[in-house]
């Protein structure tokens, strides 16, 4: 069992009460700070809940937006519905997972990201289409991917905010 830091629990439990209402906003304070639920924290939040462990496994998995296992610290989506697939996006993924050091979609080596491709990302006229996190890039193309991703890669951050045609 992987133990890790706890003073980010202590925090979210000293910002929320022992209230079983309190499960959902504690576990996306422990999501966003390791990228994942490490089973050690889900069973000290279990107790101090006191919210049986299943109850807690439950919920975990449920919510698409938390996961078990060791994500990446940046999402990255490579659309490939209809348009984006057409324009390229296709290639666009196969450039990321050169980049990431990936076969297929998932977390890289490093854990700077994990890749996923989504059907659609509301930006058909602006295929293809690659979104890290909160940002989005349209029109790219495969020679600019690498940049895109150094943007993110840990101590060189300094994305761009909102759609960029980069």
């Amino acid at each position: 069992m992987l133990h890790v830091e706890s003073a980010t629990l202590d925090e979210a439990f000293a910002r929320f009460d022992d209230r079983r209402e309190n499960l959902i906003p504690i576990l996306q304070d422990i999501q966003a700070t390791y990228s994942y639920l490490p089973e050690d924290l889900l069973r000290r939040v279990s107790r101090k809940l006191q919210v049986p462990l299943p109850q807690v496994y439950q919920v975990a998995t449920f919510y698409r937006c938390f996961s078990l296992k060791p994500r990446g610290k940046h999402v990255v989506q490579v659309c490939l519905g209809t348009a984006c697939h057409v324009r390229g996006g296709t290639r666009i993924l196969e450039r990321v997972q050169t980049e990431t050091g990936l076969t297929d979609v998932g977390t890289s080596p490093d854990l700077e990201f994990v890749v996923e491709t989504v059907r659609c990302l509301g930006c058909c006229g602006l295929a293809p289409v690659l979104r890290v996190d909160r940002d989005v890039y349209a029109s790219l193309e495969q020679s600019k991917v690498k940049r895109v991703l150094d943007r993110y890669r840990s101590g060189r951050r300094s994305a761009k905010k909102g759609a960029s045609r980069d």
